[in-house]
């Protein structure tokens, strides 16, 4: 029978190494998604809020008054001289 206490002794083994946990096959688990949805949820918020803020902004440009007197524009581009 010593057959038989080798086969058990190999069953356990087997059985003990399925319980111990394998570092490169942990994964994040629930709190790992709870803290991702969270962080999703709050990007969603703050773009929406962003959304609603910039559609407050009303920015009407002034014309520039050097543009009227005919004179050279700051642009580098279209200055001559």
């Amino acid at each position: 029978m010593p057959d038989m206490s080798a086969s058990a002794s190999l069953a356990m083994t087997h059985l003990v190494s399925l319980a111990e946990v394998d570092e490169n096959k942990v994964t994040p688990g629930v709190l790992g998604f709870i803290v991702f949805a969270a962080m999703g949820l709050a990007v969603w918020a703050l773009m929406k809020s962003m959304n609603r803020h910039m559609g407050k902004v009303d920015f009407k440009e002034a014309p520039d008054p050097k543009a009227e007197s005919g004179a050279p524009s700051g642009d580098p581009k279209t200055h001559q001289g």
